[in-house]
């Protein structure tokens, strides 16, 4: 028993925090294992795991995450098929050892399913509906065409009778310094500072405008009256889907945030079908405005957890 144990001890994973250097093999992982999930990404793991204690390890050639948040909890592996199966194996033998439970979180339908392939009912998933992924389709987020859409529509055309001189631009360094000045304006009127949570939020967003070529994210900048109203940034998630990660515009400002959704999707997003963005986090005002985009479809994700 002791030799067993010093052998596991011996190959045991070193997880260690994201970091810009990581970019690279993370990124590899995901490409294996292409997902339309908005937590695929080095982006997103990078820059919340600022916020949450999340660490990652490659283990059985296969890369997952591990949270400390509310006890242990992993990633649902990402590679080759055979090492994902390799990874499920070691981390159940590990759990084992460590006396808790195995839990995957941000677990989508198709993983579950893959889950199920291998460990007939071994596995229960709760999805759970706050953390669901809204995904459009590319053609009706750029042309907003149908009756359903018709309130977008007219916004927009308030925005440019209000604000003709409007102009859209692509972020970069001549514009990413005024984008900064704008999220620091839009955190101080939203009351950030008192909500962990939207504190937290304004953190990724002050970050990806900062790292933004290093991440290797686009950008969009809306502009009126001289000023900068709004922006967005966000990249491609795999082949058919591009992902949302950021979208800020000032409340007072009628029609910036379906305006610069809609320029954005016309300048960025166009070699895609979908376009995730991303989840509401069950705040009700949030919800209601990304179901008035009639998404395609929820990309559902849940935590799973092994039977007794």
């Amino acid at each position: 028993m002791t030799e067993q144990t010093t052998d596991r001890t011996a190959t045991e994973p070193v997880f260690k925090r994201p970091e810009l250097e990581d970019k690279e093999i993370i990124t590899a992982y995901f490409d294996r294992a292409p997902s339309r999930s908005c937590e695929r990404t080095f982006v997103n793991v990078y820059l919340w795991s600022r916020h949450y204690r999340v660490q990652y390890a490659v283990i059985e050639d296969a890369l997952v995450f591990r949270s400390r948040d509310n006890g242990i909890a992993f990633s649902y592996p990402a590679g080759e098929k055979e090492n994902i199966r390799k990874a499920v194996d070691y981390l159940t033998g590990y759990c084992k050892e460590q006396g808790c439970p195995l839990v995957f979180y941000n677990v989508t339908p198709e993983m579950f399913a893959q889950l199920e392939e291998w460990y007939p009912g071994r596995f229960t998933v709760e999805y759970n509906r706050d953390y669901a992924d809204y995904v459009y389709e590319r053609e009706k987020l750029a042309t907003l065409a149908g009756k359903k859409l018709h309130g977008k529509r007219n916004h927009i055309n308030k925005f440019k009778t209000l604000y003709p001189d409007w102009t859209y631009e692509a972020l970069s360094d001549d514009n990413v310094e005024d984008c900064f000045q704008m999220a620091l304006e839009w955190r101080n009127e939203n009351g950030c500072e008192d909500d962990p949570e939207k504190n937290a939020e304004m953190c990724v967003t002050l970050n990806s405008l900062r790292l933004y070529k290093e991440l290797g994210l686009k950008g969009g900048v809306l502009k009126a009256q001289g000023r900068i109203v709004a922006f967005t940034v966000g990249e491609p998630l795999c082949n058919d889907t591009f992902v949302v990660h950021i979208e800020k515009a000032f409340p007072n400002v009628e029609g910036a945030y379906p305006m610069i959704n809609q320029q954005f999707v016309q300048h960025e997003c166009m070699d895609y079908k979908y376009v995730n963005r991303e989840e509401d986090t069950g705040a009700e005002g949030l919800r209601k405005a990304k179901l008035s985009y009639r998404p395609a479809f929820l990309e559902e994700k849940g935590i799973v957890k092994e039977r007794s």
